[in-house]
């Protein structure tokens, strides 16, 4: 199954950072700018500020896992999610409705 692809490069998450619209919300950070490949590109962003590697890398799986049912909406964007301090208290399916709303927001999810 096709799944999209990871951002690694730090001059592509800048490019988000600087050039990219945003949406704020107190579990999650969007970036999105579309791009010229035609697929998602996706980053994720955790900070020390969340904690140790654990708690990090959890809001990382939670993260992925909530953009795992929308990535095939979304259409050629790259995307950089920067994850805040309350996303520890999130589960995958209520940042799946907070990170859905962002992205119709933004333009870069489809309505189907």
């Amino acid at each position: 199954m096709a799944t999209w692809t990871t951002l690694c490069e730090n001059k592509d998450f800048r490019t988000l950072y600087y050039r990219g619209q945003s949406q704020v919300h107190s579990a999650l950070v969007t970036y999105v700018r579309k791009n010229r490949f035609g697929y998602p590109r996706v980053g994720i962003t955790t900070g020390k500020k969340l904690g140790g590697a654990v708690q990090r890398s959890r809001c990382r799986r939670v993260i992925r896992e909530a953009f795992r049912p929308l990535w095939p909406r979304v259409g050629g964007y790259d995307i950089v999610f920067v994850a805040r301090v309350r996303t520890l208290e999130y589960k995958s399916n209520h940042l799946q409705v907070v990170m859905e709303k962002q992205l119709a927001q933004m333009g870069a999810l489809d309505h189907a």
